[in-house]
């Protein structure tokens, strides 16, 4: 009945998919940077600034990368670092609903890693 392999079009929704939805999380934090003063978890020590950086790579530099299927898989591991960071330092104490989505986003983005991004990508021309 199903004969067809759609792995390739699998990926493409998938790497598409999950990296517009996180644009939806990371665009929003963009004017934050640009604030007189930035406020942001500083998670590692150093400094709401460079946190806040790390993260808008992670929430929409990255996301952007990985849409195009371009260096996917080194795109993958900023997302994965954001939302590892977001589970741990930031959700970790909440209920799982709020944690759930940190979660889900960190599952997806190693799945990509671990998959690469299929033929429908600029890493396949």
């Amino acid at each position: 009945m199903f004969t067809k392999n759609y792995n390739d079009l699998a990926l493409a929704i998938l790497r598409i998919g999950t990296s517009a939805m996180m644009l939806t999380h990371g665009i929003p934090k963009i004017s934050r940077l640009f604030a007189d003063e930035v406020q942001f978890m500083d998670f590692l020590g150093l400094g709401a600034t460079t946190s806040l950086t790390m993260a808008l790579i992670g929430e929409v530099i990255a996301p952007i990368f990985i849409i195009f299927g371009f260096r996917t898989k080194l795109a993958a591991i900023f997302p994965i670092a954001t939302m590892l960071v977001a589970f741990f330092f930031v959700h970790l104490d909440d209920p799982f609903g709020k944690q759930e989505k940190a979660l889900l986003f960190l599952m997806t983005y190693l799945v990509i890693f671990l998959a690469g991004p299929g033929k429908f990508s600029i890493d396949s021309k």
